[in-house]
C-alpha cells in the first residue's frame, strides 16, 4: 500500500531507540524526512546515522529534553528550518518512574507533568502554526495502556496520560475545521529496552547486567504473553504500522481517537 506521504516532514520523539525508533525508520523508509527527538546525543545521532544509511531519505538529530519549554520550542524551530516545515508530530517520550502514588513528592509530579503532559501541549501548540501554513496536519500522542486501564504503581503515568487523552480529543474539535487531526495510542506490552524495567520483577530497579539481559527479556516475554489473548508481546513495528497509517491521507478521517494496541489485552467495551 503506497500511503502517499513521501517528502512530508515529520518530529518523532523518544527517537533514539525502541517505539520512537520503529516510527523514525518506517516513516523515513516511506521518504518522510524525519527529525529525530532524544535526551542524550550519542545514541541519538547513532540512530539517526543508521535510519540515513538505511533508507537514504534525510533525517535530523535534535537533541533536546522536552521537560523544558525552552527545548520544546526549539526542537520545532529547528525542524520547521531545516524542513521548510512541519506536516506531522509524534509525541513519544519514557516514562516516569513507578512507586506507590501516595509517596510521590511535589518534585516528582512536577516532572511527570512537564514530560508527559506539558512536553505535549507545548509541541503541539508550536507545531499546530506550521500545520496551518501546509494546509494541515496530524498530532500522534504514544501513551500506554495504562492510560486507560489503571496500573498500581503506575500512578504518575496514568495520570499525566489521562491529561493527554483529554487534551487530544479537546484539541481534535479545535483543529479539525484546519485539516489537522489529533490521536492518541496507547500501546500494551511491546518488546522494547523498557519491557524488563516496567514489568520485571525487579521493575523500578533498573536493567539486569548485560551478560543477563537476553535470557532474562526472553524469559520475561513468555511470562508476559501468558497474559496476553494474542500469546505474544508486541513488536515496536506494529506500533509504527498504526502510527503511518494516520499520517497518511487513509487516516485522514479519523481524529480524536484513542486506539489500544495491547493483543487483546484491554479488560473492557472501549
Amino acid at each position: 500500500m503506497d500511503l502517499d506521504i513521501k517528502a512530508k516532514r515529520a518530529i518523532v520523539g523518544g527517537a533514539s531507540q525502541g517505539i520512537g525508533y520503529a516510527i523514525a525508520r518506517l516513516l523515513a523508509a516511506d521518504g518522510v524526512q524525519v527529525a529525530m527527538v532524544a535526551r542524550r546525543s550519542e545514541p541519538l545521532d547513532q540512530a539517526v546515522a543508521r535510519i540515513h544509511n538505511e533508507t537514504g531519505t534525510r533525517t535530523l538529530a535534535i537533541p533536546a529534553d522536552i521537560r523544558k519549554a525552552s527545548d520544546c520550542e526549539r526542537i520545532v524551530d529547528t525542524a520547521a528550518e531545516a524542513f521548510g516545515g512541519i506536516d506531522f508530530l509524534v509525541n513519544n517520550d519514557g516514562a516516569p518512574p513507578l512507586g506507590l502514588i501516595a509517596e510521590f513528592d511535589d518534585v516528582a509530579w512536577d516532572k511527570a507533568v512537564q514530560q508527559n503532559l506539558m512536553s505535549v501541549v507545548r509541541l503541539s501548540r508550536h507545531a499546530i502554526p506550521h500545520m496551518k501554513a501546509a494546509g494541515g496536519g496530524r498530532i500522534v500522542n504514544i501513551t500506554a495502556l495504562s492510560a486507560i486501564q489503571p496500573i498500581a504503581r503506575f500512578g504518575l503515568s496514568v495520570a499525566t496520560w489521562a491529561g493527554v487523552i483529554g487534551f487530544a480529543k479537546t484539541l481534535s474539535l479545535e483543529v479539525a475545521a484546519d485539516n489537522i487531526t489529533v490521536n492518541t495510542i496507547c500501546p500494551g506490552r511491546i518488546a522494547t529496552g523498557r519491557l524488563a524495567k516496567v514489568f520485571g520483577p525487579d521493575a523500578g530497579k533498573g536493567a539486569p547486567a548485560a551478560d543477563a539481559a537476553s535470557d532474562a527479556d526472553a524469559k520475561l516475554a513468555a511470562d508476559l504473553a501468558k497474559q496476553i489473548p494474542l500469546g505474544r508481546v508486541g513488536q515496536p513495528d506494529e506500533i509504527a504500522g498504526l502510527v503511518a497509517l494516520l499520517l497518511s491521507g487513509y487516516g485522514g478521517y479519523i481524529t480524536g481517537s484513542t486506539m489500544h494496541v495491547d493483543g487483546g489485552r484491554l479488560a473492557g467495551l472501549l
